[in-house]
């Protein structure tokens, strides 16, 4: 079967196409036809050779572990009604830019009528994400939310999800495309953190006191920034890293103004939290009450394009691979 693979750390020229032996589904585990694959800007980072302490891969690998298609053939122990049933997943370890995938089966989770495999894998791993958030920062209405990163496909469903939940969003992205789907997906306010003066916008529209909440998705010095102007005794998540690193806080500034800061752990899940999240994402997409918004798809034969789009920020909403 044909997979895009990591040869060795480095520019996405190492990301190549080539063939692999079949995957065969072991005691309690089935294969997947991938229809469509989830890309994350961090498996950009991971193939560069960044984050090895949190990511402990070494090439050769088939990068990618989000996945949504149909079951092609399972496992000892494990129930034929599952074959040809439409399913996300998470794959087992790596593997998901490829033909097929194995998954363990208590990781399937059925893709419901009326909602496409396409927007099932853009859920598999944002969605998780946008609940988990939405769940452990407690949105309230009328307060003032900054989400940083907001032109990407977790990034805009933060905003919708705050948007439902009544608060006044402020979103930041980069270049007028992004900005415009932000502003679509219900942001009261837009700001360009590539131009200078985003911060004292910010300020502005909140009054001169800041948000109330910064759900950070940047990271780096886009992140640092809305730290310092997140309001006193409002709370901070930082749970992304593009611009080169989690955003580095202060606790003693933290302390001082009163501000809870949270980071990646609040969305790191355990297989059931995270299989929950999930399914909580996919229900609410099934009821028109979340929409994933995919901006481009790549066939399996340009994943080193879609590696490049990503990392020199010319994509907007989510990026899939369909094989």
């Amino acid at each position: 079967m044909r997979v895009a693979q990591v040869t060795r750390f480095g520019g996405p020229e190492v990301l190549v196409t080539g063939e692999a032996p079949e995957p065969v589904a072991g005691p309690g585990q089935v294969v997947v036809d991938v229809a469509a694959a989830s890309v994350l800007f961090v498996e950009t980072q991971v193939r560069s050779g960044w984050g090895r302490q949190w990511f402990p891969v070494q090439p050769p690998y088939v990068p990618g572990n989000g996945v949504a298609g149909h079951v092609r053939s399972v496992g000892a122990g494990v129930d034929p009604g599952w074959v040809g049933r439409r399913v996300v997943t998470r794959t087992l370890e790596n593997g998901g830019y490829a033909e097929r995938a194995l998954a363990s089966v208590e990781e399937l989770i059925p893709v419901p009528d009326g909602l496409g495999l396409r927007e099932a894998a853009a859920l598999i791993h944002d969605g998780t994400t946008v609940m988990g958030l939405a769940e452990s920062q407690r949105l309230r209405a009328g307060e003032w939310v900054l989400i940083t990163a907001a032109g990407g496909g977790l990034g805009l469903m933060l905003v919708q999800v705050a948007r439902a939940a009544g608060a006044r969003v402020i979103g930041a992205a980069r270049g007028k495309a992004k900005l415009g789907l932000v502003r679509e997906q219900g942001a009261e306010v837009v700001v360009d953190y590539s131009e200078p003066g985003w911060v004292e916008r910010v300020r502005e529209v909140t009054g001169g006191k800041g948000p109330d909440l910064v759900l950070d998705g940047a990271g780096g010095e886009v992140g640092r920034a809305a730290f310092e102007v997140t309001a006193r005794g409002g709370r901070f998540s930082a749970h992304g890293a593009p611009s080169g690193g989690f955003t580095r806080t202060s606790p003693e500034e933290a302390e001082r103004r009163g501000v809870t800061v949270r980071g990646i752990e609040q969305v790191r899940f355990g297989p059931a939290e995270a299989k929950r999240m999930a399914e909580r994402a996919i229900a609410e997409a099934a009821a028109g009450r979340l929409r994933p918004i995919i901006g481009q798809s790549f066939p399996l034969e340009q994943a080193a394009a879609a590696h490049a789009a990503l990392e020199g920020r010319h994509t907007v909403g989510k990026t899939l691979l369909e094989p």
